[in-house]
């Protein structure tokens, strides 16, 4: 057998230097520690091919960009253009006057009478009469003296209120026939006294409530009181319960 048949035969790990690097960069980068310029080499190397990857499909995408940009670009001519067609297809006819025949002129006539003519216009008073206006006073003065008359035998509106007061008394032995006899007693103009009920106010105790009728301008409500307390061996106080214009 020669010298190479048996190194053929031989089990020799030819490319073991690549496994130990390989291993070393494992062990490497599980520590920790920095690659070596051999690895960092690579890594630039595989970081630069996929910088140009990326180059290349932004260039693509710019490219397809200007083509989208051209497409609308023209688009949009065309809208123009048929925006200006349609604006003047829809514009209005310039309008024309009518056109009229001119009536023909009319001489003046002149009537003559004798060869002279008539000088009546000369007569005409352009700014009226001073009868005219006294006229249209008198007539001024007499429909307002018919207008004040009217009004004259028109009836006033007399406003008038609906009161409805409470009276009470001092206590339960209070006549309240008494009391009302002195409310009623009270005259005054403008002043119509209407109906009357005793209403229970408790522990016996009953008051007056009394209906009267008044004239605004005549009677008021603090009149009333006034006069009603006068009578003070039979009046404690007075109430408005209710008060409506009629």
């Amino acid at each position: 057998m020669s010298g190479l048949q048996g190194l053929a035969q031989e089990m020799i790990w030819f490319d073991k230097f690549r496994y130990d690097e390989a291993e070393r960069c494992f062990y490497e980068g599980m520590n920790g520690i920095p690659q070596t310029p051999q690895s960092q080499n690579a890594s630039k190397s595989e970081d630069q091919s996929e910088l140009v990857s990326r180059l290349k499909s932004l260039e693509l995408d710019n490219k397809n960009l200007h083509n989208v940009v051209d497409d609308l670009r023209s688009m949009l001519l065309k809208l123009e253009s048929r925006m200006a067609v349609l604006e003047k297809s829809q514009a209005p006819a310039p309008k024309t006057a009518p056109v009229t025949k001119a009536a023909p002129l009319q001489k003046p006539k002149v009537e003559e009478q004798n060869g002279v003519d008539d000088d009546d216009d000369d007569d005409i008073d352009l700014f009226g009469s001073d009868e005219e206006d006294e006229e249209a006073e008198r007539i001024k003065a007499e429909r307002v003296k018919e207008y004040s008359a009217r009004k004259a035998k028109k009836p006033v509106l007399i406003a008038k209120s609906s009161i409805l007061l409470d009276v009470k008394p001092w206590d339960d032995e209070t006549d309240m026939a008494k009391l009302e006899e002195c409310v009623r007693s009270i005259q005054l103009d403008g002043l119509l006294w209407g109906a009357s009920k005793l209403v229970p106010v408790g522990y016996g105790i009953k008051k007056l409530q009394i209906n009267c009728v008044v004239e605004d301008d005549k009677v008021g409500t603090d009149i009333l009181e006034e006069e009603i307390t006068q009578f003070e061996d039979y009046v404690q106080s007075v109430d408005i319960a209710a008060f409506n214009k009629i």
